[in-house]
């Protein structure tokens, strides 16, 4: 062998031997090496400004993670001498007002509504179609700034599919057949309360405030503005208007995103409105920006554990929670065997409130309190918190989904669409909240192709 030549070390083959000084010069290179490069992977080149991604929204999905489970009570042993009863499973305590808020956001940089980039980012997501494209995106702006919503194309896309859906981007839609729906419901109230028909006719033959006779007004409605400005006129002028309509109003919903005006009256006793406010609650409803206001709270303006938008539009047809509530229905029809209507409504409501009345599902349940460990006035605690997201920590709820899930072959789902016939008088064809929320989606998820 030449002198000076390499030699394979024994204890690691395949490599030269080397001096320790030409080691050391070695290992510092390639240390330098690594330090350039992952400085050269954070480096920027100031073209932009670097900003927080908004989070990745998971794959969509039937199901959510499963709640920590709760212990379900242990059956009694069977033995020759009667055993006492099982040692009640303590209970977690009613949900406090504070644990019923939505959860922490993380902190969200928001656009002021009345800069050139949030509106020249909503004015972008608009269908092609819209007139007076500015207005529309200053009022959806100035909503999500009073919501303290994140100027995201996810969210701006959901309100402007239930827009286009509900109006075509039509401030004050008009509604075909109103006037028809006027004269059935005065006809039906005049035969309620015994009032001769020639009174009635005579009567609306008088002129009203804007100079028209009633008559007229009504065989000319085309809008439901229209026809709540009508109503108004009747009770405050005709000489049985507050015998006839005192306190009936047909017109329940209106304005570009049909939102509940009993829902926007709640809305401003929970927080400050963004306009200076001329008229009643009704008025603004059927403005273009206080419409738009309103649908979007109603729409957005609540915490869910969704993993689609899909069911936000079914609770904007049925009512929040409604998707999440027809899936527990779902997984208590399944543990019990008994067969549920899929509503969304856990509970019976007259004016808003539950009754007394006990509702087929609150039956289903309470015929499985045994197999949950719970008490009837625990089961019926627990119920009232249908339309909040605390019900999802509340007992009754985790248990049920323990049970439901290690009973069939598959996880019960956590959100399904509601299974609703639409009616109302301005529908005029077979329809439900699964069609409605499919219809919004598909123009959502144009939207999100315009982003």
């Amino acid at each position: 062998m030449r002198a000076g030549s390499p030699v394979n070390r024994p204890d690691t083959p395949g490599r030269a031997a080397r001096s320790p000084d030409c080691l050391h010069r070695r290992r510092s290179l390639i240390a330098c090496l690594i330090i350039a490069a992952g400085l050269s992977g954070c480096a920027s080149d100031g073209s932009f400004e670097s900003r927080p991604s908004p989070p990745v929204r998971p794959a969509p999905s039937s199901t959510l993670p499963l709640p920590s489970p709760l212990p379900l009570p242990s059956p009694p042993r069977e033995t020759a001498k009667p055993q006492p009863a099982p040692t009640p499973l303590p209970l977690p305590p009613p949900a406090t007002a504070a644990q019923q808020q939505p959860p922490a956001r993380a902190p969200l940089v928001l656009l002021p509504a009345d800069s050139g980039e949030a509106r020249a980012l909503v004015s972008r997501l608009l269908p092609a179609n819209v007139g007076d494209r500015s207005a529309w995106a200053a009022d959806i702006a100035t909503a999500f700034d009073a919501l303290q919503l994140p100027l995201i194309p996810e969210k701006l896309c959901a309100a402007m599919a239930v827009i286009e859906q509900e109006s075509g981007f039509v401030a004050d839609p008009p509604v075909a057949g109103l006037g028809r729906i006027v004269w059935r419901e005065i006809e039906r109230r005049r035969t309620s309360y015994g009032i001769p028909k020639l009174v009635v006719e005579l009567a609306l033959l008088k002129p009203s405030p804007d100079g028209r006779s009633y008559k007229a007004r009504i065989d000319a409605l085309r809008t439901e503005k229209q026809m709540n400005a009508l109503f108004d006129d009747m009770i405050s002028e005709l000489p049985f208007g507050k015998t006839l309509f005192s306190g009936y109003n047909p017109v329940r919903t209106g304005g570009p995103m049909q939102v509940s005006i009993e829902f926007a009256e709640e809305q401003l006793r929970r927080r400050p409105y963004p306009y200076r406010r001329s008229g009643s609650v009704r008025d603004e409803v059927f403005t273009r920006r206080g419409g738009v206001y309103f649908g979007i709270a109603f729409l957005l303006d609540y915490p869910t554990t969704y993993r689609q938008m899909l069911h936000r539009f079914a609770d904007f047809n049925a009512g929040r929670y409604a998707s999440r509530n027809a899936a527990f229905q779902a997984a208590v029809s399944r543990l019990g065997g008994q067969p549920l209507e899929l509503d969304g409504d856990l509970l019976r409501y007259k004016d808003g409130q539950p009754t007394a009345e006990s509702s087929a599902t609150q039956r289903a349940v309470l015929a499985l309190r045994a197999r949950l460990g719970l008490s009837e006035a625990a089961i019926g605690r627990d119920l009232l918190l249908e339309k909040t997201l605390a019900f999802e920590q509340s007992a009754l709820y985790q248990r049920v989904y323990l049970l439901a899930d290690t009973s069939g072959g598959e996880l019960a789902a956590r959100e399904m669409l509601p299974r609703i016939a639409l009616k109302s008088p301005k529908i005029t064809r077979p329809l439900t909240t699964e069609w409605f929320a499919r219809r919004v989606d598909t123009r959502y998820r144009n939207c999100l192709a315009r982003a």
